[in-house]
């Protein structure tokens, strides 16, 4: 069986691009290896996607996603993908479980934030643990929090921070900040955040909701049990492209390099959503992305026949 179009990737990407692909009359097909929702499906409140309802949540706003895709035709496969080969009509799309053919392909395996990996983190995801502030930061009004690493990433959303929580400790491994001077001259001047430098945290604690970490002075040994109410990792993130080495551009960093239309460097496969490289990583720049992709899959058909 031939599809229109292959998505590879259940998150925000993957759907919306569903959603538009199926209402453009194409048969597609959703391959995931996990659940669906990607990152997003671990927040525990959604407040800044545009006309999210009240109490609005990652799994509910992704499932609702989920339920129109269905609605309009698209099919869903739990599938690994390993990669794909081009022929003569278009592509087939190798997986674990067997081969698919399709006229097109749409990349949407995103990306997912470096972890501290130390006890607890992934216990807590979610419940005070956040690995992002743009998206999370306003649950935490008032209170105190800490920030892990000391790049720019790391500086920037402690800045961020500051507009909502009351007090925030920037923790860093190593003995100075890695982030711009800029930042970090701005990050020393404002009175609501402090540092712990030569640092690392050993444990986070709490009973289904963040309570307190464990911080280790790496010169010293000495641990310290730390009073908080969340925790933002900042370590890095990591582009789920491994599979597309050889095949697909990539820059730097890993992520798939596209032009504003959604194309990779192969005709027929475009990429949607974190996987891309981007300046904003956020559920509706994915969703953007997703319908961007799937409307140049239908001209690309359209313009193929």
């Amino acid at each position: 069986m031939q599809y229109d179009t292959i998505i590879v990737g259940a998150g925000p990407a993957g759907l919306a691009a569903g959603i538009y692909a199926a209402r453009g009359a194409l048969k597609v097909l959703i391959i995931e290896k996990g659940g669906i929702g990607g990152q997003i499906a671990t927040s525990w409140e959604i407040e800044n996607y545009p006309g999210s309802p009240p109490d609005s949540t990652g799994p509910g706003l992704t499932e609702r996603m989920r339920q129109q895709c269905e609605e309009f035709g698209v099919e869903f496969a739990t599938r690994t993908y390993l990669r794909f080969e081009q022929t003569v009509s278009g592509f087939i799309v190798k997986t674990d479980a067997g081969n698919l053919e399709t006229q097109t392909i749409i990349m949407a395996t995103g990306a997912e934030p470096k972890l501290i990996g130390c006890k607890g983190e992934k216990e807590l995801r979610g419940m005070g643990v956040s690995y992002c502030a743009t998206c999370d930061a306003n649950f935490f009004k008032g209170l105190k929090v800490a920030v892990i690493g000391g790049g720019d990433t790391a500086l920037e959303e402690a800045l961020y921070l500051t507009k909502f929580a009351s007090e925030i400790i920037i923790i860093h491994r190593r003995d100075e900040l890695r982030g711009a001077k800029i930042l970090q001259q701005r990050i020393r001047e404002n009175e609501k955040i402090s540092m712990m430098l030569n640092c690392v945290v050993e444990e986070i604690k709490g009973n289904g909701q963040v309570e307190s970490i464990i911080v280790k002075n790496v010169v010293s040994g000495e641990c310290t049990d730390v009073p908080i109410d969340g925790v933002f990792v900042f370590v890095g993130q990591k582009p789920n492209s491994e599979a597309f080495v050889g095949q697909l551009e990539r820059d730097a960093r890993d992520y798939l390099i596209t032009d504003d239309e959604m194309h990779t460097n192969i005709p027929g496969i475009f990429a949607a959503g974190d996987i891309r490289r981007k300046s904003l990583r956020q559920v509706v720049t994915a969703t953007a992305d997703g319908a961007i992709a799937a409307v140049n899959v239908i001209k690309y058909i359209e313009e193929r026949k």
